[in-house]
Parts: C-alpha cells; sequence; structure tokens
C-alpha cells in the first residue's frame, strides 16, 4: 500500500485528497495533508478526519516518515522546490501541472529525480482522454501522413475579474509567473507536444491585461515552425466566451478535426502528393471520405493519473505522463512569453538563463501590490 500525502489542500489538492480517502485509487491511501493556511488545515480535519495527519511545513511531512510519496498541488513556482526536497527524502513524487515557471528551476528538479531512483509523475489529465490518445495514434501511427499544419484554437477558459481577484499569488508574475498560458493552456501545451512533439521556433504575440485587471496575458496567438516544414498556429485566452476548443491536424493522407467530443478524419484515398503529382486534369481534388473515428468513451481524467501513478510506483507499470517531460510544456510557454517580450522569432529550447533575466525583470517592475514570492507559498488556492 503506497502511503500519499497530497501538499497544498487549494482547489486541486481538496479534489485530490477526497478521491484518495475514499478508496478511488487501488494500492494508495491518503496518510497526510500539507498545507501553510490554518483554514485549509481545518478543512482537512473537518472533510478527510482526524485519522489523516495535517502538517504545516514540508519539512514537518518529511521528517514524519508517514508517507512514501506526495501529489504537490501547490501554487506554480513551489513545485520544483517541494518535488527537489520530497525526491532528497526519498520519495515518488506526482506534481501538478505545470511543472514549474522557468525552465531553468524544472531542469534542477528533473535532476533530483534523476539522482533520486523514485517515480515522478505530472498531473496531465488530458492524456487519459481517449479523443487524444486516438489522435496521437493516428499521427505517430503515419495514418495521417506528413505533417503539414496544426491549428489549435481554445478559447473555452473564460474567467472572470473575481476569479484573479480571489488569490493573492493569481495573475501576477511574482506569484503565478503567468497567466493563462500557465494557468489553464498547460493541458494543451502538453497535449501538442506529445502529439506532435517539440516546434524549432516561435513567434508569439501575448497580450497582457487585455482583457483583465492583471498584469499576466489573457490572450495568445502563437506561430510554431518545425524543421521538416511543419507549421502550427496556438491561440488561446481567458476573454472570450463562448469559446472555442478546436484542434486541427493536416498531413498528405486528409484533416483530423477534434471538436465538441467528437475525432473526425477527412481522409484522403491517396496521398495529396501523389495526386499533386499524377493528376493532369487541371482543377481537381483526390478522393476523400468523412470518417467519423470511434473511441472509447470513459476518460479517468485525474483519477487515472493518479492510479497510473501509483501501480508505477508499486508494480512497475510504465507512466502515461512522466513528470521529466513537463519541461517541454514550460518550454513552449517559456518561448512564447519571451518572443513577446524580445518582440522576434525566438528558438526552442530558449536560453534558461535570459528567460530567468526578463522575468525577473517583470517581477522587478510590477506595479500589482499583491503579496507574493517566488520560493514561498503564501497561499494554496488551487493551480487552475
Amino acid at each position: 500500500m503506497l502511503r500519499i500525502g497530497v501538499v497544498g489542500i487549494g482547489n486541486m489538492g481538496r479534489v485530490h485528497a477526497q478521491y484518495l480517502a475514499a478508496g478511488e485509487i487501488g494500492g494508495a491511501t491518503l496518510a497526510a495533508v500539507c498545507d501553510v493556511s490554518p483554514a485549509a488545515l481545518e478543512w482537512a480535519r473537518t472533510h478527510l478526519g482526524d485519522k489523516i495527519l495535517r502538517f504545516s511545513s514540508m519539512d514537518e511531512l518529511l521528517q514524519s516518515g508517514s508517507v512514501d510519496g506526495v501529489i504537490i498541488a501547490t501554487p506554480h513556482y513551489a513545485h520544483p522546490p517541494l518535488a527537489v526536497q520530497a525526491f532528497e527524502a526519498g520519495l515518488h513524487v506526482l506534481v501538478e501541472k505545470p511543472a514549474g515557471v522557468y525552465g531553468r528551476q524544472v531542469q534542477e528538479m528533473n535532476g533530483a529525480y534523476q539522482r533520486s531512483n523514485k517515480v515522478f509523475g505530472i498531473m496531465f489529465n488530458q492524456r487519459t482522454n481517449p479523443l487524444f490518445q486516438k489522435v496521437r495514434d493516428l499521427v505517430a501511427s503515419g495514418e495521417l501522413g506528413v505533417l503539414k499544419r496544426i491549428n489549435w484554437i481554445v478559447t473555452d477558459w473564460y474567467r472572470s475579474q473575481s476569479y484573479y481577484d480571489s488569490g493573492g499569488w493569481r495573475a501576477t508574475w511574482a506569484g503565478e509567473g503567468g497567466g493563462v498560458l500557465l494557468n489553464q493552456a498547460p493541458h494543451q501545451l502538453d497535449l501538442w507536444q506529445w502529439i506532435f512533439g517539440m516546434p524549432q521556433r516561435i513567434r508569439a504575440f501575448c497580450s497582457f491585461g487585455k482583457y483583465h485587471q492583471i498584469e499576466v496575458e489573457d490572450d495568445v496567438t502563437a506561430y510554431l515552425e518545425y524543421d521538416s516544414g511543419t507549421t502550427g498556429v496556438f491561440i488561446t485566452s481567458t476573454g472570450e466566451t463562448p469559446g472555442t476548443n478546436r484542434l486541427e491536424a493536416c498531413g498528405t493522407m486528409g484533416k483530423l478535426v477534434v471538436e465538441d467530443g467528437q475525432l473526425t478524419f477527412w481522409r484522403l484515398r491517396i496521398s495529396e502528393r501523389q495526386f499533386n503529382q499524377e493528376y493532369t486534369g487541371g482543377f481537381g481534388e483526390p478522393e476523400c471520405w468523412r470518417c467519423e473515428v470511434p473511441t472509447e468513451k470513459d476518460n479517468p481524467a485525474h483519477r487515472g493519473i493518479t492510479q497510473n501513478w501509483v501501480d508505477a510506483c508499486l508494480k512497475g507499470t510504465p507512466l502515461l505522463a512522466p513528470g521529466i517531460e513537463g519541461i517541454n510544456g514550460v518550454e513552449l510557454s517559456n518561448a512564447m512569453y519571451l518572443s513577446t517580450w524580445l518582440n522576434t522569432t525566438v528558438a526552442v529550447p530558449v536560453d534558461p538563463d535570459l528567460y530567468y533575466e526578463k522575468l525577473q525583470e517583470r517581477i522587478a517592475q510590477s506595479q500589482f501590490s499583491k503579496e507574493a514570492s517566488p520560493g514561498k507559498v503564501l497561499d494554496v488556492e488551487g493551480t487552475y
């Protein structure tokens, strides 16, 4: 039985703690929770019971010897340092998204993991979605042919001003390290690289406080380039409603579209490249079949990632979302910020020291009065 401690009892931390306490994860038990907030610990006592140990610091939790692994669900900056502490104490780690705020700190976390011989997962719960698993399979198998273009419009992350006002760490460079790219869109950034791989160059346009009174971005349009010739456009926002969530990938054998819970494959009978070379009739297109691709309906989401992580700890089951891969999504968001700040195309991965320098400039220039610190968890109101 894997004894788990949940670190950070905010929105997502409470979700993880409750399904663990309810016995919904085979081979695991909730042994402890940890939070700097007395109110959060009181919530844990009321909702989880006195049998669950409660700690007000990571040091206390680690010294107690009461857990074999931790789920880290604190604000973003704290993910890597807390994970490093846990690895150095000999614990398995499952960290909430994003892996961190900037590449340098995520590299340090990955280094601690590689020295630890422990299991490291990340809560990329969209990887359990059968729709995206099928898209990945169709791309990886070559069914779509050679990839040409990717477009993802994901603007169904609408948030009100009251949402941003609800926590001291939210929507500040010092407290959160970014906006929609770090808080809502990490799932899509992870799926992008998981399915299509990492681009080599990015030109992005981030709008900071376009729709809200915040200092971080709430609207993004990014152009991604691959050495293969594949291009992509990624659009996201928290200021549009009703929003859209549409992924479209075009290859030499047709087009995949994911929207409204449905995967459609517009499949060409022969490759577009073959048709282009052989067809002599002037106007014309290759024969195309519209296929509604069947997928499993069950999506275990957060519980699925947690169960997979527990199975990896106890049985050596391969991880669906290895924590070490979390740096890829961080690299994408870092590149989008840096491209905007420098007003130019940037290479991926970005220079980690340059990115850190520019981030610190934003923190130093901040005019927002919310209390927050890059190295300390001041509140734990959740990661969403």
